[in-house]
């Protein structure tokens, strides 16, 4: 069965689309834990991302690293953070977070509730600086 990340990309689910290219794609996570929170994944279905093949694990920091810079363009932020969490979806991804603050990424707290406008606006203006 695919994953909710591979059903994203085939547009059977819906997401705050930032960027997408050939062999990867990036989207807003709909539970941010600081607003611009962006997962960026490889299109290929492949669970641990230290199983992904050099090719494809270069080209997703390169690309993400192109989305960090789309999102320091529209959010405050003094830089973006990158982390690997990966246990609760079975598909390789990273996470962007804006650190807004001199404080680490911190998944453990309450996650911010934007509403589905403020979402869409976020995801446009960022995937406008995709460059």
């Amino acid at each position: 069965m695919a994953s909710i990340f591979t059903r994203i990309i085939n547009g059977e689910l819906p997401c705050y689309k930032i960027a997408e290219s050939q062999d990867y794609f990036a989207f807003l996570d709909i539970a941010p834990v600081e607003r611009g929170h962006t997962l960026v994944i490889p299109k290929k279905e492949v669970d641990y991302v230290f199983d992904l093949d050099d090719e494809t694990y270069m080209g997703l920091h390169l690309f993400a690293k192109r989305v960090a810079h789309a999102i320091e363009a529209v959010v405050p932020c003094e830089r973006v953070g990158m982390t690997v969490l990966g246990l609760e979806v079975p598909h390789a991804h990273v996470h962007l977070v804006p650190l807004v603050n001199s404080t680490f990424i911190n998944f453990a707290k309450d996650k911010l509730n934007l509403e589905p406008e403020q979402m869409a606006t976020l995801a446009s203006k960022i995937s406008a600086a995709f460059v």
